[in-house]
């Protein structure tokens, strides 16, 4: 490493995978627990020399290759550090002050340090070795291959569903007229998708985890995986509990169809208009974000997946491998797959886009759909997605909002309408009656688009404004004064 670059780490300070130690004239013990939270974490930068505050004290030149000759031996040997690593400090001199530099990998393995399991997060090294959790999720994310890819050897094709292959035959024909997997046989279908599998290292054969969940009976999938479910919520009115639920413990075809169902019963779906297409922001989004939820799940990790909506925001979060953690944006987004062969599956039903194009296309829309805010994807070993939810139609989509059973209407449609509502109601009239004067069947598209920004624009006032939501209540416009004109 430069100089430049160096200077670049200690300006920014510690962090998640940042940290400094004085080690003036000799190694600070908690050197090596540093080391161990790397390695079982992402990785990192050690810099010695620095202190906490990020001044550069540096190392005593007379102790500087005792403290190297110590960082390699104790970095080998597996008393402190096991399994053990070879490491190589580099020595880069800053405002000419000796600083030893020490690059940690992110390990396939976990690392113990002086019998103790070290763990990382923003506020330093944590000691995790006498909570069990937290070390069996270290060795989950450092499993060398997939879960997905776990063999199953005394699942059966009987033990999948043959009516939702069949649904899967018809699904890839509307993508693909031609699709192989069409005229396959069942055996051969699930073979092409890689779903039954050959373990060249243990000599297992069978069908996978992925086959299990894409496709199994729901007992066989509750067997294998007694913690696997989708909690849908909506949680608008009730906080501390909910106002309607879903839960979901079945294949993940049919919880895409019923988490997708639960949007469509729950969220506005506002119009809006695309190279002269009508397109569902609504679906656009959702469709990633739920898709997501089931793709890149860590499904061997007990965490329940959960789907909540609330008043101003949408909240979606799972269990995860992580591959980096802090928020993610199209600008900085490196596409990993977490379960490449469900998310090629799902890509060949026509259930997901390429991997990477679903976070540029949920940025797209979001922004569109909520007034201009970003959504916010946050990966971590939970992963979350947050997406904003404005009562309003954004201001991309106003102008083209419409009364849905009018959809071909104008903006000057709409605003000579607004006129008339407001002329009828010189004299109180119920929410039913303003509904049926404006000719809306949609409910809470009329309260969200039409009757709320009247209210708050005070074109429409409460008769009984000390109870918003009495069941008696009216609304009425201020009359035109006797000179106007």
């Amino acid at each position: 490493m430069i100089s430049e670059q160096l200077k670049s780490i200690i300006r920014d300070g510690e962090g998640l995978t940042v940290e400094f130690k004085e080690c003036r004239t000799q190694i600070n013990r908690d050197v090596y627990e540093t080391v161990c939270a790397f390695l079982n974490r992402n990785g990192g930068h050690i810099v010695l020399g620095v202190e906490d505050n990020g001044n550069i004290t540096g190392i005593d030149k007379d102790a500087l290759p005792q403290i190297k000759k110590d960082l390699v031996t104790a970095l080998n040997n597996p008393q402190i550090i096991n399994p053990p690593l070879y490491i190589l400090p580099e020595t880069i001199n800053i405002e000419g002050k000796p600083l030893l530099y020490l690059n940690i990998p992110e390990s396939s393995q976990v690392h113990r340090c002086k019998g103790k399991v070290f763990d990382r997060n923003e506020d330093g090294d944590l000691d995790v070795t006498n909570h069990p959790d937290a070390v069996a999720h270290l060795y989950i994310r450092k499993q060398s291959s997939f879960s997905e890819n776990r063999i199953y050897p005394y699942v059966r094709l009987e033990d999948l569903r043959s009516d939702l292959i069949q649904r899967v035959r018809k699904m890839v024909r509307a993508e693909n007229p031609n699709h192989p997997w069409a005229t396959m046989t069942e055996e051969e279908l699930l073979s092409s998708a890689r779903l039954y599998q050959h373990d060249y290292q243990t000599g297992k054969e069978g069908y996978t985890l992925a086959a299990i969940l894409l496709l199994g009976k729901d007992e066989v999938i509750q067997s294998v995986l007694p913690h696997f479910k989708t909690d849908a919520i909506l949680r608008r009115i009730n906080l501390d509990r909910y106002d309607d639920r879903d839960d979901i413990r079945t294949n993940l075809i049919e919880s895409y169809d019923r988490l997708m169902a639960f949007v469509a019963k729950h969220l506005p779906d506002p119009f809006y208009l695309e190279k002269d297409q009508r397109i569902s922001l609504r679906d656009h989004i959702f469709r990633e974000v739920v898709a997501n939820m089931l793709i890149h799940r860590e499904y061997i990790n007990g965490f329940p997946a959960k789907f909540v909506i609330g008043n101003n925001q949408v909240v979606a979060e799972n269990a995860n491998r992580p591959h980096g953690h802090g928020r993610i944006n199209p600008s900085n987004f490196t596409p990993y797959p977490k379960n490449p062969i469900i998310a090629r599956f799902f890509k060949e039903i026509g259930r997901a886009d390429e991997l990477g194009s679903g976070v540029r296309n949920l940025y797209k829309y979001t922004r569109i759909y909520s007034g201009g805010a970003d959504p916010q994807l946050l990966e971590g070993d939970i992963f979350k997605i947050i997406v904003p939810v404005t009562p309003q139609a954004t201001p991309q989509a106003t102008p083209q909002a419409t009364p849905q059973a009018t959809p071909q209407a104008t903006p000057e449609d709409v605003t000579n309408k607004i006129a008339a509502l407001l002329e009828y109601c010189i004299e109180p009239r119920s929410r039913v009656e303003i509904q049926e004067f404006m000719g809306l069947k949609d409910r809470e598209y009329f309260r969200l688009e039409i009757l709320n920004p009247l209210i708050r624009e005070g074109k429409l006032r409460l008769t009984i404004p000390e109870k918003p939501t009495s069941p008696n209540q009216k609304y009425y416009s201020k009359p035109k004064s006797p000179n106007h004109v």
